[in-house]
């Protein structure tokens, strides 16, 4: 049964996903985090960390791990078909029309109209992964995930990664690497 949930669930995930595997992320860590709750905050975390710095799209390598998680190896192969199938199969039926629709002003327009959407899924992911959101006593409230941020040097790596990025235009790539060397001095 599990099998059969795993697909349905990374099916759904990647039959409505845009953008990429970045903007994936909020969407499976919702599914397998907050309403299936298969896995933990934390080990959810883990999962996409592991995901980023592995070869390959990161939202594949998430589904692949998470199904690993939940069902083992068989459970691995089960998210991942499902994941890229709906993609396999979308792309298989508009290969056959892109060539005569992809100069058309209204095609180019919807795919201009996707690209704030996909940056909201991918900054969406980054808070899920950094808060969690709720209510308390009837209002908003926002705390940090003490699993991922637990103490001054997951800040500081936060920060240092940020700053290396995002103003410093540094390779993601020779970042990753960066943290890891860090994150075994630090720990």
């Amino acid at each position: 049964m599990i099998f059969l949930q795993l697909f349905v669930t990374f099916f759904i995930i990647g039959l409505f996903n845009f953008g990429g595997g970045g903007a994936m992320i909020s969407l499976i860590q919702t599914q397998v985090v907050t309403v299936r709750e298969w896995i933990s905050e934390g080990a959810f975390t883990d999962i996409v960390a592991i995901s980023q710095s592995t070869p390959g799209p990161i939202g594949i390598n998430c589904a692949t791990y998470v199904g690993y998680e939940v069902g083992g190896v068989a459970g691995s192969a089960v998210a991942t078909l499902a994941v890229v199938l709906p993609s396999f199969l979308i792309f298989l039926a508009l290969v056959r029309i892109f060539d005569k629709f992809h100069t058309h002003p209204v095609f180019v327009g919807m795919m201009k109209a996707l690209h704030p959407a996909v940056a909201g899924l991918i900054g969406a992911a980054a808070l899920i992964l950094m808060f969690r959101f709720g209510w308390a006593d009837g209002a908003p409230a926002v705390s940090v995930i003490t699993d991922n941020f637990s103490d001054w040097r997951s800040w500081l790596l936060f920060a240092a990664a940020f700053v290396a990025v995002f103003w410093g235009k540094a390779n993601p790539i020779y970042v990753i690497l960066a943290g890891g060397v860090a994150g075994l001095l630090l720990w």
